[in-house]
């Protein structure tokens, strides 16, 4: 499969929750489509900069109201992500990237909704990245991944040229698995402003958000993205997804010499039987079986759910899928650049996912 088809075929983390099942699935659910507004409240009490979007009724767009032609006529050449957020939260939330804002409203028509049922977020976009991260602060420190560009590349797990950095700061000293000054500049700039010293406005964060605080940290997932026209901006703050990560501290010690290296996506050591996939069509997969192939999409997810571990050529420790894997017990390493190319399928394998390595114990 194109890594063109595989962008085409990726959906919300809340999406790869609900298909596992997952009982947190609508928490997570209202948390997304709420992200905003906790943003909003973050942004007038600390400062917090964020991709502040303009809000309308869906049926405004329908009806073109005054105010609405106006925005246009304002901001129509202006690059957007355009999403609708449903008011019964039972209906699913829509989105498209990349479009003028004149340019989107044809996509909008073309959904065939009830606008009466949605909100219409155009959100400022950029395709001008300069770097994206996806981190969590949870109490044994900070971490995540930044990289160089767009932020769907940690999200999705496809990124384009180099893999992302790994960072770890456990509030005292950083950890990055390569060295990168200009990385380590970027994060340390992000964190600023999600260190809230004052005892008050920590008071008052927990009365507006139920926010909580590990030294002097608001204890989160966040992303963010830096853009050439409009610097840094926080894209999303969300408790529960930290909650999953309570206790999770990044791996980045890997013993060179192991013929298959890559980081952790979930904790976990079996020895399995190689299943490598290539195409989802007509193949399913045994218990005893390691799903090994480039990168999970949605079309894997019943492959995920009957595999005894997984191992995954690209990809990130937060990335949608190892996230999921996390949910689902199975462990998991990522990023490892080549098990797809050194595995063989019925090959026997240690995977350590303790350590990010996996070795062959038994030869097809």
């Amino acid at each position: 499969m194109s890594i063109t088809k595989l962008y085409q075929t990726q959906i919300s983390l809340t999406e790869w929750f609900q298909n596992i099942n997952h009982e947190k699935t609508e928490i997570l659910r209202k948390e997304d489509n709420d992200k905003r507004e906790r943003l909003n409240v973050l942004n007038k009490i600390i400062n917090l900069p964020f991709d502040k979007p303009y809000n309308f009724k869906a049926i405004e767009l329908v009806n073109q109201t005054e105010e609405f032609k106006e925005f246009l006529k304002q901001h129509g050449e202006e690059l957007c992500a355009l999403r609708l957020i449903p008011i019964d939260e039972n209906l699913p939330k829509l989105r498209m990237r990349g479009y003028k804002i004149k340019d989107s409203l044809k996509w909008f028509s073309e959904q065939k909704i009830d606008a009466t049922k949605y909100k219409a977020d155009f959100v400022p976009h950029s395709d001008n990245n300069l770097w994206s991260t996806i981190f969590i602060v949870n109490k044994k420190g900070i971490f995540g991944e930044i990289i160089k560009g767009g932020h769907h590349q940690l999200t999705q797990g496809f990124y384009e040229n180099e893999k992302p950095i790994i960072f770890y700061y456990d509030f005292n000293n950083w950890k990055l698995s390569k060295e990168n000054e200009q990385a380590l500049v970027e994060l340390k700039k992000i964190i600023i402003y999600i260190n809230v010293e004052n005892l008050e406005t920590q008071e008052l964060l927990f009365k507006e958000l139920k926010s909580t605080f590990v030294n002097g940290f608001i204890e989160a997932y966040f992303e963010t993205v830096t853009t050439e026209e409009n610097g840094l901006w926080f894209i999303d703050y969300n408790k529960t997804l930290s909650e999953l990560y309570a206790d999770f501290i990044p791996e980045l010690e890997i013993n060179k010499s192991e013929l298959i290296k890559g980081q952790v996506g979930n904790k976990g050591k079996i020895t399995g039987k190689v299943k490598i996939i290539t195409k989802i069509e007509n193949v399913n997969i045994n218990k005893d079986e390691v799903l090994v192939c480039e990168m999970t999409t949605p079309e894997h997810i019943k492959l995920m759910k009957n595999s005894s571990a997984i191992i995954t050529d690209k990809g990130g420790i937060l990335s949608h899928a190892a996230i999921v894997s996390r949910e689902l017990k199975i462990p998991c390493i990522v990023g490892t650049k080549n098990a797809t190319q050194i595995l063989k399928d019925g090959d026997i394998i240690e995977v350590d996912a303790d350590k990010g390595i996996v070795k062959i114990i038994k030869r097809n």
